[in-house]
């Protein structure tokens, strides 16, 4: 996957763009209760299908006051046409959170994320180590609401795109049975070599166990995956 490694104040200019688009009036406060439950309540939903999406990966030190600047810069974000989608944090570390926007313009949305508005921005909050974000085009996003609220990112590259996806839609069953339904699956913005996959997940510990069988690395190796992959277990907080 292209996984673009900023500075941290670029990163952090990248957050603040996520929440552009939908405080529509009235401010949500987010609190613990609501990130230790397993389900929230999610709109009426809109339609799948083929998306470009923004996701930010990074650490806060106090994410209380990260989540009220992150909500304070919504025009700035929405003049860049980045819009709100999804705010989440790790399931084994709450202080690893995960944005994730859609863009209207994919080089504008680098270009906003590198400036240096968004770089004063971001000394101004507590970010710590060095944030990922990766440009992704989807060619399915199912946005149906869903009881969970736990879900999986899984990203590594593959040799074909066009043999991964054979191997990968050929074994859906078997995810199924493990507790996984499919959310996302995506690449990179010009590289088909590095995919993005995100899963529901009903059962973790019939997750996580799939996610280590030896099952799915010989269906990865058949499907020409290279290398081991990156997965990150996460809570949704917040969906737009």
């Amino acid at each position: 996957m292209k996984h673009f490694r900023f500075p941290a104040a670029v990163f952090f200019a990248a957050i603040t763009l996520s929440l552009a688009s939908c405080n529509a009036g009235t401010e949500e406060k987010t609190d613990e209760t609501k990130t230790d439950s397993n389900t929230v309540t999610e709109p009426v939903p809109v339609p799948s299908g083929p998306a470009s999406i923004m996701i930010i990966r990074h650490k806060v030190t106090d994410y209380t006051k990260w989540k009220a600047g992150y909500d304070a810069h919504d025009s700035s974000r929405l003049a860049n046409g980045l819009h709100n989608y999804v705010v989440a944090r790790g399931t084994e570390d709450s202080n690893m959170v995960l944005v994730a926007v859609r863009m209207d313009d994919v080089e504008k949305a680098k270009a906003f994320a590198a400036s240096k508005e968004l770089k004063e921005r971001m000394k101004q909050l507590g970010i710590s180590g060095t944030p990922v974000v990766d440009f992704l085009e989807s060619i399915m996003n199912d946005t149906s609401a869903l009881q969970s609220t736990v879900r999986v990112m899984v990203r590594h590259k593959v040799k074909d795109w066009d043999a991964w996806k054979k191997a990968f839609d050929s074994h859906m069953q078997t995810r199924t049975d493990a507790g996984l339904t499919d959310r996302v699956v995506a690449h990179s913005v010009g590289d088909t070599h590095n995919v993005t996959l995100v899963f529901a997940v009903s059962d973790m510990d019939k997750a996580k166990t799939f996610m280590k069988s030896d099952d799915l690395k010989n269906k990865m190796k058949e499907a020409g995956v290279d290398g081991p992959p990156d997965m990150f277990f996460y809570k949704v907080v917040q969906k737009y």
